[in-house]
């Protein structure tokens, strides 16, 4: 229902008491109404509100936010990173213990055929050294001999002392070229032992054979010659080859 303006300095007056009201005696004022709204067919039912909504297009769900392609790509490749410098590290500490291992074997190896080795040398060079001077001494010996024959007599004295005391029936062969020299050299020991000079060719000068009813003392000179080179660890005989 719609309703006009009262004019200006108008006012509504009540109908008097008895009187029957009119239905259009009375107007309302604008200003004392409240909130209103036209009125149409079908407002009371709920017709009027339904139309307009069936008009009313729902709002569209919310696409979800695409992915940020990059930051993934970024952080996979992050993760990559930290895998595979992990397992570089790994392979690289695993790498380094079996290359220890090896070398350290190697060595050991290294340094026992070092020493089998050395030692073989030393050996060799001991042998060499010990040959060398067998060689260089049978040299002198045999120059002593020929210069100093007298020497000869010194052996003498040596092969009966070496003799027991109560050795008897002490018998001395000499060289034949050597018996003047053990005669006057060694004449004093041989009286004193008792003993026997006698030449014999089979004797090598600069050596003499002595024997007795408990024992025989060879001082020849390639007895004596294999003694001595026997305690150099050789075996140098006296009448090899220079």
């Amino acid at each position: 229902m719609s309703t006009s303006k009262p004019k200006s300095g108008v006012r509504n007056v009540p109908p008097p008491e008895g009187a029957k009201p009119s239905v259009y005696s009375r107007f309302i004022p604008r200003e004392e109404l409240g909130s209103f709204a036209s009125w149409k067919p079908g407002t009371l039912s709920g017709q009027a509100d339904a139309a307009p909504a069936q008009g009313v297009r729902k709002p569209e769900p919310e696409k979800p936010a695409m992915p940020d392609i990059s930051a993934q790509l970024h952080a996979a490749r992050q993760s990559g990173y930290q895998d595979g410098y992990r397992d570089g590290l790994a392979a690289l500490e695993q790498f380094k213990q079996s290359f220890a291992a090896q070398m350290t074997a190697q060595l050991g190896q290294l340094t026992q055929s070092y020493g089998h080795e050395l030692d073989a040398l030393q050996q060799d060079m001991a042998r060499a050294l010990a040959v060398s001077a067998t060689h260089l001494a049978r040299q002198i010996v045999r120059s002593e001999l020929e210069v100093r024959p007298e020497v000869v007599a010194s052996v003498a004295q040596e092969a009966l002392d070496t003799l027991l005391m109560s050795a008897r029936q002490v018998t001395v062969r000499v060289h034949p070229d050597d018996h003047p020299l053990v005669t006057q050299g060694a004449a004093e020991v041989l009286a004193a032992r008792g003993a026997r000079l006698v030449p014999d060719g089979s004797i090598a000068r600069g050596g003499c054979l002595v024997e007795s009813d408990i024992g025989v003392v060879d001082a020849s000179v390639a007895a004596r010659w294999k003694r001595a080179v026997a305690s150099l660890g050789c075996e140098e005989p006296w009448m090899g080859a220079e």
